[in-house]
């Protein structure tokens, strides 16, 4: 049985188009094809979980200073290992009918096949900045997910209790690797020279 979601937004108005589409009556009904065109044509934040779209509220100023710390801190570690990092918008695929669009993702290969142009088929790592409108989505839905879709290490950056919580995926779940605060450095499983001051993170403007 599919659960119906109120969308925090019911109507999108597509590039090119004059009509809006009222998402909220088409709830459930929704094809992946149907989710790949719908996000081609906009640059709003969708995801989507079996037929239900869901979309995601425009991100703060601070959530993008985080955002930006984070991909600058990343970057340089991953060209060295040869991978890729991205942050959003970029779809991945968890599992057929199953699309999120985390604030930051990378692979430790740029050559890995999950590595597509459109979307990627899974990551390494995954980044949520924790939103104020909903933190149970990143904090405990979207825990479930990204284990669902096997993705080694998730990290849960959260403004609210200004606290990073590292999770290691260990067969199909995942486990706390470590919950940081002001005062710690952040670290990895899958990226032992990673070490991150949360002051820096939480003080980035």
């Amino acid at each position: 049985m599919v659960t119906k979601v109120h969308t925090p937004v019911m109507q999108l108005r597509l590039a090119g188009e004059s009509t809006e589409i009222d998402l909220d009556t088409l709830q459930g009904l929704w094809s992946d094809e149907q989710y790949l065109r719908l996000t081609a044509q906009t640059n709003r934040l969708i995801e989507f979980t079996d037929g239900v779209i869901e979309v995601l509220p425009m991100p703060t100023r601070h959530h993008q200073a985080i955002l930006g710390f984070l991909y600058v801190f990343f970057l340089p570690l991953i060209r060295q290992r040869g991978g890729a990092l991205f942050f959003a918008p970029l779809r991945v695929q968890l599992r057929p009918g199953k699309y999120r669009e985390p604030d930051l993702l990378l692979l430790l290969d740029q050559t890995d096949p999950r590595n597509q142009e459109a979307l990627w088929l899974g990551a390494d790592l995954v980044v949520e900045i924790v939103s104020p409108d909903n933190p149970e989505r990143d904090t405990q839905v979207k825990r479930v997910d990204y284990a669902e879709g096997g993705i080694p290490e998730y990290w849960i950056v959260n403004p609210i209790t200004e606290s990073i919580t590292v999770l290691r995926l260990e067969g199909a779940y995942y486990f706390e690797h470590g919950v940081f605060h002001r005062g710690d450095q952040a670290t990895s499983v899958l990226l032992p020279e990673v070490a991150i001051p949360v002051d820096a993170v939480f003080d980035a403007k």
